[in-house]
């Protein structure tokens, strides 16, 4: 079956690469692109199937790489011969099939073939004849890949018990209004490395993230954002990622989020997707405080390739296993909740877990949780809920000391909420905790 083929390769490997497409395989040649602009530009056009762009091709990036499969384009990498950091470099861009640029046509129709197969039976490294020392490795994978697997392997070693196990993402989202997203993902995530799961905590609000300062973590360290840009660039890989996420206390990572709401546009979703996935690898657990706008009306826009201010948090709840859905404890809140309820149902995302916090008889009336209940079932269809008690000296004195509740109020009726869930969403039995009442002089710190 002939393909419509576009390339975008340097000018060393360009003349032979054409020529090998032309008289070795059955592909046509649509054009031949001098940049990325122009490969973008026929990829929208609907011209090309198959684009082969280069390692040294400028400006390619995770971002033009997912506009180039949202056309419909397959991409090859083409890699100069023997150069393993260059195909090093293609892989962690995301494209999985890659092949020298001196290849022969034979080699280039087995990939083109390739294309036919069902999704995930084609390999991503294409059968090419072994040399010496890939020949005595069963798996015949490349040495750049195998290299990267070893910087990686003491990281994957203190965050999962091997490399075929892979963590488990929750987002925790929640409407407008702060009804308490990060005091919930914070103490979550705290919970769950204190039940033995090693844990990932990322800040992905972009328009009031404030883990770093919740925490007393300096917001101007690089965190997400410096990880996204070194996915973007093809540079993120497991050994990186661990630098950009320190550990906080045992077991416990943070990945802290943008410090200004103005650098919302370094969240691109294609890099952030794949941090997002390297991070099932670091930890158990990945869980992740998203922003509370679902609008994508930015996709109207005639710039397609511009970037979307609600891409962090669309893209964490698309690669998410678990929803935690917070409303808050007042009828403003609940009202709230009903309806951000319905919108989380029109955008790709597990049926979320609903969490309702700062619960109080003087918002809704005596007998708090059962009003809250009883108003959600009618309205929302919901009788599956998790309660967080109002206890605001108590989280104003985990602020103040930059700690989690299991720090600063280790014997609080809202830290035993929230181990409660965190030990729901592991499967690990929580242990049991007293419910000694503080007085008002133990209160502050």
């Amino acid at each position: 079956m002939s393909r419509s083929v576009v390339t975008a390769v340097s000018d060393r490997w360009e003349s032979a690469l054409v020529t090998t497409l032309q008289r070795g395989t059955d592909a046509q040649i649509a054009r031949r692109c001098p940049d990325l602009a122009d490969l973008l530009a026929v990829a929208g056009s609907g011209l090309a199937q198959v684009a082969m762009v280069s390692a040294d091709l400028r400006s390619l990036d995770r971002t033009a790489l997912d506009h180039l499969r949202e056309c419909s384009v397959n991409v090859f990498g083409i890699y100069p011969p023997g150069d393993e950091m260059a195909e090093l470099h293609l892989r962690q861009l995301g494209i999985s099939t890659v092949i020298p640029a001196d290849a022969g046509g034979e080699v280039i129709q087995d990939a083109l073939d390739a294309l036919e197969l069902p999704p995930g039976s084609q390999a991503g490294w294409l059968p090419q004849e072994p040399g010496p020392a890939e020949a005595s490795r069963p798996d015949g994978a490349p040495d750049s890949a195998r290299r990267c697997d070893a910087r990686a392997g003491a990281v994957d070693q203190a965050g999962t018990d091997s490399h075929d196990s892979l963590g488990i993402i929750v987002a925790v989202w929640g409407p407008a209004g702060a009804p308490g997203r990060t005091t919930v993902a914070l103490n979550l995530a705290s919970e769950l490395a204190r039940l033995g799961q090693p844990t990932v905590l990322v800040d992905a609000d972009t328009y009031g993230g404030c883990i770093a300062q919740s925490l007393s973590l300096l917001d101007e360290a690089p965190g997400l954002a410096a990880a996204t840009r070194s996915a973007d660039q093809g540079g993120l890989d497991l050994a990186v990622l661990a630098r950009l996420a320190p550990e906080v206390c045992a077991r416990l990572r943070v990945l802290t989020g943008i410090p200004k709401a103005e650098r919302w546009p370094e969240l691109r979703a294609a890099a952030l997707e794949h941090v997002l996935t390297l991070t099932r690898r670091l930890g158990r657990f990945t869980v992740i405080d998203c922003g509370f706008s679902l609008e994508d009306d930015e996709e109207l826009s005639y710039d397609t390739l511009a970037p979307r201010r609600n891409a962090a948090t669309l893209t964490s709840l698309a690669v998410a296993d678990q929803v935690i859905a917070v409303g808050a404890g007042d009828p403003i809140g609940l009202q709230r909740l009903v309806r951000g309820l319905q919108e989380l149902g029109t955008v790709a995302s597990p049926s979320p877990a609903v969490v309702i916090n700062r619960v109080r008889a003087s918002a809704v009336g005596p007998r708090p949780e059962r009003r809250i209940r009883e108003a959600l079932t009618r309205f929302a269809g919901i009788d599956e809920l998790r309660f967080i008690p109002d206890d605001p000296d108590t989280l104003d004195c985990a602020l103040l000391a930059g700690q989690s509740l299991a720090e600063a109020a280790p014997d609080s009726e809202v830290r035993n909420s929230l181990l409660a869930i965190a030990s729901e969403v592991s499967g690990v039995p929580a242990p049991r905790l007293g419910h000694r009442r503080r007085g008002p002089q133990q209160k502050r710190a």
